[in-house]
């Protein structure tokens, strides 16, 4: 039988768990220790003078430490600032990191080999003196030793670079530029010299880098000079030609033809005004002559002194002509006279006035000749300023290569210029800020105080091991061994179970199942029909409780994942497994905990296909299969038994059938052919049966059968040891397809509605 120990309405006392003959308490640990003290303080005491000619045995090493200091931000000795602005962390940091890498480069220490000769050092793979004093030997007896090869010299340096790297560790701090080198030697002036000897080389190295950098940019700079100032040299020479072919002279602002036209078209104006104004003068003139209006009375007769003279003299003689007409008859030769020198001075005044009315049409007819001369020579000047123009296309285009041209000679000579006195100038802002000094104590091995505590430590628990181990072998091989029915009924402790009650036969036929609870904090319950949506069948909405959203790592979704891998490995590659759910008691908590299987393999991405097999009950049909909500899916043709019990698509993702008003048998029947059907067509995941109900009629153990696995949903509202000896009683042969339990710990439906109604 199967132990929960989940105690829910009664406690059953546990049984008393057999002691095992061959284990021990503490108690008994401690005396065997205390007996055995003087073996386990002569261990610890051998394993500390061990220890201690270990230590003294190891070769000692000494680590001498150089501190470099190394700023990203090289100097600026060509530019106004002498460091840059603060650049990014990340790229700083990246600088930082490549500069230690190049501090144990190959070609630095390489270097600090060659230096220090450590080719010839025995520590670092050299042959040193021994090779020396064979050498000599054999020169004594006249054997001459072959000199090495390169080949050979460059694998002498290559064992001593893979040396010196194994004794180089370089410490970079998490945020500063101060870069520790830590070299180890079993000399320590050795190791102090080889730790200063390769912070100068890295300097050194890193300055003829920067040397060799600017040479190289100033060659290159250089040997582009030669080449931009023909192609300067050459568009200046190009640009200067066209001018000249093009007419293009003028001073620094405008051209000579712009100024002309300039300067054109404003004489024109002015004579344009000057012939406006000779009309003008004559128009009036003629106008005062048509008319009745005194010929004289122009601005120019005004302005003449002869007009003047005349009109005088006119005036005198209208005067004297008025006089003599009252004292004289009309035909007296003196009012004759008189008379006709009125006459005469009249004619006289308007000669005068057509000779300035002449004089008017002559300036008119000036001012139109010179007007239009002034055109003529403005139309010639705007064609040549035409021409110019499209001439200028090509003159501007001339000048921008050559300005171009200019541009990028001027910045290569100047940046040559600045290249070439960088090659003498030390940019680099990294310096030695402490130099390795001799180290006084060794680094390894430690100290032989601490080498006496651990052989000590290590002694003494060697020692206690191993006669705890011999005390427990020698108790293991004496203890009778257990019976193959104790073996059988021992409790496995891996998983809980339930009680063992039941008869050593049964427990021999049943595979301890997975466990699931489902509780009030797994499901969130809703109002039903109050909630209902109208686009369709919503199971999270029919009143029952149902998975809360979100959380898809909870215990619960975990063990009903389980129980459906476990089926589907009982299932063997079948297509569409199924699975049935049975329980004991109320069948609404049964068919809630199916739907809520359902729900959560749908929320996986599964495809489910629900069955309502309880035909006694019809929890589930009687929540779905509702007023215009029974609308056939896409499968129609997928029904059981009838047209009435078609397949009902949901908004959850899972289509559900509805039982058959029918009997038992009929219904099995046509539940297992729908099945078939479902299989044949595909289109789903997995089967859930809700039921059948217990206790099972011969037509539900036939369905039962024809199911991949079940899971029993047992209330804790009941005894869940007596519910699962019910179940399993009524399973019979079919209890092995059990794969999962699921406790059923959710509120009943009428104590949950009294609290509702409690906190109304």
């Amino acid at each position: 039988m199967l132990d929960y120990n989940q105690p829910i309405d009664r406690a059953r006392p546990e049984p008393p768990q057999r002691r095992s003959e061959a284990g021990f308490n503490v108690l008994e640990l401690v005396n065997l220790l205390w007996r055995r003290k003087i073996a386990i303080a002569a261990a610890a005491l051998f394993g500390a003078c061990l220890a201690v000619t270990i230590g003294k045995s190891l070769t000692p090493r000494y680590t001498a430490t150089a501190q470099l200091y190394v700023d990203p931000r090289e100097l600026q000795l060509v530019d106004r600032e002498l460091t840059p602005r603060a650049q990014d962390l990340s790229g700083m940091s990246m600088v930082i990191e490549s500069q230690a890498r190049l501090i144990t480069s190959n070609g630095v220490l390489l270097q600090v080999i060659q230096q220090a000769s450590l080719d010839k050092d025995p520590e670092f793979g050299g042959s040193g003196d021994a090779r020396t004093l064979m050498t000599s030997l054999l020169g004594l007896i006249g054997f001459q030793p072959r000199a090495p090869s390169a080949a050979d010299i460059k694998d002498v340096q290559l064992a001593a670079l893979d040396a010196l790297n194994k004794h180089i560790t370089i410490r970079k701090g998490d945020k500063s530029f101060i870069v520790d080198i830590e070299i180890w030697s079993t000399d320590p002036a050795k190791a102090a010299m080889l730790a200063n000897t390769l912070t100068n080389t890295y300097l050194t190295d890193s300055r003829n880098s920067q040397a060799l950098a600017a040479r190289r940019a100033t060659s290159e700079l250089s040997g582009r000079l030669k080449e931009l100032r023909e192609r300067l040299r050459n568009a200046e020479t190009t640009l200067a030609t066209y001018k000249a072919q093009n007419n293009f002279v003028g001073t620094q602002d405008a051209l000579i033809s712009d100024q002309q036209l300039s300067s054109s078209n404003q004489r024109l104006s002015a004579a344009r005004a000057a012939t406006m104004d000779a009309q003008a003068r004559l128009d009036q003139i003629e106008a005062n002559k048509r008319t009745a209006a005194d010929a004289g009375a122009i601005p120019e007769a005004l302005q003449s002194p002869t007009i003047a003279n005349l009109r005088a003299q006119y005036a005198d003689a209208r005067k004297k002509y008025a006089e003599q007409t009252a004292e004289l008859g009309p035909r007296h030769p003196a009012l004759r006279q008189t008379e006709k020198q009125v006459e005469d001075l009249k004619r006289t005044i308007s000669e005068e006035i057509d000779r300035f009315a002449q004089s008017a049409k002559n300036d008119l007819t000036r001012a139109r000749d010179y007007e239009a001369s002034l055109n003529r020579a403005l139309e010639v000047q705007k064609r040549q300023s035409v021409q110019l123009s499209q001439a200028a296309v090509r003159l501007r285009e001339l000048e921008r290569e050559a300005d171009a041209s200019r541009d990028v000679y001027q910045s290569f000579l100047k940046r040559s210029r600045e290249t070439e006195e960088q090659e003498t100038l030390n940019t680099s802002a990294a310096r030695v800020i402490g130099e390795a000094t001799v180290p006084q104590r060794r680094s390894f091995p430690p100290a032989m105080s601490l080498f006496a505590m651990i052989g000590f430590i290590f002694g003494g628990l060697a020692a206690a091991c191993w006669f705890v181990a011999a005390e427990h072998l020698f108790v293991g091989a004496t203890a009778p061994e257990p019976s193959r029915r104790e073996r059988t009924s021992a409790p496995d402790v891996s998983r809980p179970k339930l009680e063992a009650e039941a008869p050593p036969p049964v427990l021999s036929l049943v595979e301890k199942p997975l466990i699931a609870r489902l509780q009030e904090a797994d499901v969130i319950r809703t109002l039903g029909a109050i909630l209902a949506t109208g686009g369709g069948v919503d199971l999270t909405r029919v009143g029952w409780p149902t998975l809360r959203p979100g959380f898809p790592l909870t215990r619960l979704l975990n063990a009903l994942r389980d129980m459906r891998a476990a089926m589907a490995r009982r299932a063997g590659g079948k297509t569409l497994p199924v699975m049935a759910l049975v329980g004991a008691g109320d069948t609404t908590g049964r068919s809630v905990t199916a739907l809520n299987f359902a729900l959560a393999a749908a929320r996986d991405g599964s495809r489910v296909l629900m069955i309502d097999a309880d035909h006694h009950a019809h929890a589930l049909s009687s929540k779905v299969n509702r007023p215009a909500k029974s609308e056939p899916g896409k499968l129609g043709w997928l029904s059981i038994g009838s047209k009435a019990a078609r397949e009902i698509k949901t908004v959850n993702g899972i289509s559900v059938l509805p039982a058959a008003e029918t009997d038992a048998g009929k219904a099995a029947d046509a539940i297992r052919k729908t099945i078939a059907q479902a299989r044949a067509a595909g289109g789903y995941d997995l089967v859930i049966l809700d039921g059948p109900a217990m206790p099972l009629s011969a037509a539900g153990r036939k369905l039962l059968e024809s199911t991949d696995a079940l899971v029993a949903v047992l209330p804790t509202s009941l005894d869940i040891n007596d519910s699962m000896e019910e179940i399993l009683a009524a399973l019979g042969g079919a209890q092995r397809k059990l794969v999962g339990v699921v406790l059923d710990e959710l509120t009943p439906a009428t104590q949950a509605r009294q609290r509702g109604k409690q906190y109304a």
